[in-house]
């Protein structure tokens, strides 16, 4: 009588910003419901937003050292060898503790030590294999290097510089791509404090706010309530704004754990260009104004192009995002429902909803192909 089956065990390597470890997460998610009998692992450092993330969704997570890998020569490129090494040692030696099958890389800190250590590591006389999967409309250098040793490359969008990828989308968590922001709306204002009959605007500059999104709104508040908006603003852990008392209500707060929540309150967002923030707001269907960052490879700005081609957003550079702007642009596109409406079906037809489940089925199909091999 054989033996049974041992589960299959994977590795998520996606930490340091929610833009990695939110991807990462939907693969998750999307394994367990393929084959509930999947043992995750989640590969992350001290220092990034898994510390949190990982553990609330309910997910096995390795602390490893991190390599941040600089994009200019300075101090930090001197350093990289010996971080890299020992970051490496100490996957592998989680790679073994877990009996890892393949590992499925999202970039950041802790992908390249991720593909590095299943390179070398080999169980049952077969390397672990790597999936990778690009979120940017410009591939980063992890992901770059680490292209070259997968065995499937998955990605966002064309044209990002890794050949031979196959375009699936953006992974997002089933709570989004799931949604539906009507059905939930009066729930989600009731939640936050908002108007339940107000057009509500949503701000939000990812994790850690936006200062310029923050002056900009914020600097047109009286604008807004004299429209009767609104607001719905995330401004981030570590600034303030200027509590507003008007009416309809304007609610400032500094982080939103309810995302779904938010993005059922509203009915327009204003918010930066990363590509998981395109890839959710997209997919929920919500019109926005995406604003990309002024600096980096111009990467925020491709990510919502195909989305504002589409015409289900429009976007302005940072420098133009001034309390002027917000006062002559938000309020006559929240108060004109059909084009509203327009904008949420573009947005809707132009998102990618089943990223998740094509991640997770390469990932599951590449594990058992190896545990066969071994088992020959």
């Amino acid at each position: 009588m054989s033996e049974p089956t041992a589960p299959l065990s994977i590795v998520v390597a996606g930490g340091g910003t929610a833009g990695h470890i939110e991807p990462a997460m939907a693969v998750a998610d999307a394994l367990v419901d393929i084959d509930s009998t999947i043992r995750v692992t989640a590969l992350g450092t001290a220092r990034g937003l898994e510390t949190t993330l990982v553990p609330e969704r309910g997910y096995r997570l390795e602390l490893i050292p991190p390599v941040p890998l600089p994009r200019k020569p300075n101090a930090d490129l001197a350093k990289l060898p010996l971080r890299l090494r020992k970051s490496v040692a100490a996957t592998r030696r989680v790679l073994a503790a877990v009996e890892a099958d393949v590992v499925i890389g999202f970039g950041g800190y802790v992908a390249l030590p991720a593909y590095l250590a299943a390179r070398m590591h080999v169980k049952a006389h077969n390397r672990v294999p790597v999936v990778i999967h690009e979120a940017n409309a410009r591939a980063g250098i992890a992901n770059k290097v680490g292209a070259r040793l997968a065995q499937k490359i998955l990605v966002a969008v064309p044209g990002s510089g890794l050949e031979s990828a196959d375009v699936v989308g953006i992974p997002v968590r089933a709570a989004i791509s799931d949604l539906d922001r009507a059905a939930l709306r009066a729930e989600a204002r009731a939640y936050f404090g908002l108007d339940p009959q107000a057009p509500t605007l949503l701000v939000f500059g990812g994790s850690q706010g936006a200062r310029s999104l923050n002056d900009a709104v914020r600097g047109a508040a009286q604008v807004l309530a004299d429209n009767n908006i609104g607001v719905l603003h995330a401004y981030g852990k570590k600034n303030t704004i200027e509590p507003f008392d008007g009416s309809p209500p304007y609610v400032g707060v500094p982080y939103v754990s309810r995302m779904d929540l938010a993005y059922a309150a509203a009915d327009l967002a204003i918010c930066r260009a990363g590509a998981m923030t395109v890839a959710e707001v997209s997919a929920t269907g919500l019109p926005a104004v995406y604003v990309p960052l002024p600096h980096g490879n111009g990467e925020q700005r491709l990510n919502a192009a195909p989305l504002v081609a589409a015409g289900g957003g429009l976007l302005v550079d940072d420098a133009e995002l001034t309390p002027e702007y917000v006062a002559q642009t938000i309020p006559p596109l929240l108060t004109d429902p059909a084009r509203l409406s327009a904008m949420s079906l573009a947005a809707a037809g132009a998102g990618a909803r089943g990223a998740a489940h094509a991640v997770a089925a390469a990932g599951i199909e590449l594990a058992r192909s190896r545990r066969d091999r071994g088992q020959r």
